[in-house]
């Protein structure tokens, strides 16, 4: 079961003053169990992963077809082939095997997920007029004295939601390790959940409304 909740977020300027108030309306389930998002998470996480190891077995090992000696009056143990998995060279028993690692989850499930989540980090949430961003080139020094106006600990994980991609932003976070930029309709269960701060434009906050809200 879902209910509608609305989010009342302070919009601070440039200068990290509160401006005006902006209003959210969020879908999002009605008991504190967060299993749908352990659900989305794990399908996420399963996704990336590649599964692509592979032995060979006896039957896969190039050679070994011919019959390494007569079954009887050798006085050795039987052997029947060259790649039998006791021998060196031979094939794997119970090796990995190449595996799809990748699960289902419907499209309104992991909207769900990604609404409760973001309800449940609405305290680390802030909200700002636009990133402001006055330069023709990537400037780094720039981007900190933006999240230092928002009085952001630098230290500490911080996830920048914008409307569309800004070349220049994203040159300018790129070497800053505990800053990620990311799409408003880009937004993964993953880049929230390890983020301590996010810093979401009111044109991006509107995005995310309208993409995962259905």
């Amino acid at each position: 079961m879902t209910t509608d909740i609305q989010i009342q977020y302070d919009v601070l300027s440039k200068e990290g003053l509160a401006s005006h108030l902006k209003l959210i309306n969020l879908r999002i389930s009605e008991s504190k169990n967060m299993y749908i998002v352990h659900r989305a998470l794990v399908e996420q996480l399963h996704k990336k992963r590649q599964g692509n190891a592979n032995c060979k077995t006896r039957s896969e090992v190039r050679g070994g077809g011919r019959k390494p000696w007569k079954q009887k009056g050798t006085g050795r143990a039987r052997a029947g082939s060259i790649r039998s998995p006791l021998w060196k060279g031979g094939g794997v028993i119970f090796g990995p095997k190449t595996k799809e690692y990748t699960k289902k989850l419907n499209k309104k499930e992991k909207q769900l997920a990604i609404r409760n989540i973001l309800y449940n980090k609405r305290k680390q949430t802030i909200i700002v007029n636009d990133f402001y961003f006055q330069s023709n080139q990537p400037n780094t020094k720039l981007i900190l004295k933006n999240i230092n106006e928002l009085k952001i600990n630098q230290s500490e994980k911080i996830l920048i939601i914008l409307p569309k991609k800004d070349v220049n932003i994203y040159l300018s976070t790129r070497n800053l390790k505990n800053v990620e930029l990311i799409q408003a309709n880009q937004i993964n269960l993953i880049s929230i959940i390890r983020s301590k701060h996010l810093v979401i434009t009111e044109k991006a906050l509107d995005i995310i409304q309208k993409v995962y809200n259905e």
